[in-house]
């Protein structure tokens, strides 16, 4: 729903990676190369981007 601040298993922040690969992936690049360019090397980091997904605008019209 919300992007994590940090990865839950080793606490990297990992939220202020989120607005760049959004905007990348969307330009047409690969996802891969994306997080390896914004540093994000470690499989639990990568798990954080690659499976949030943004319900924010669903939930919002319910709060």
């Amino acid at each position: 729903m919300i992007t994590p601040v940090r990865c839950f298993t080793c606490g990297k922040v990992v939220a202020s990676a989120w607005p760049a690969f959004v905007e990348r992936t969307r330009a047409g690049e690969e996802p891969g190369k994306v997080l390896d360019d914004l540093g994000l090397s470690r499989y639990c980091c990568r798990r954080m981007i690659l499976s949030n997904a943004e319900l924010i605008d669903e939930v919002l019209p319910f709060g």
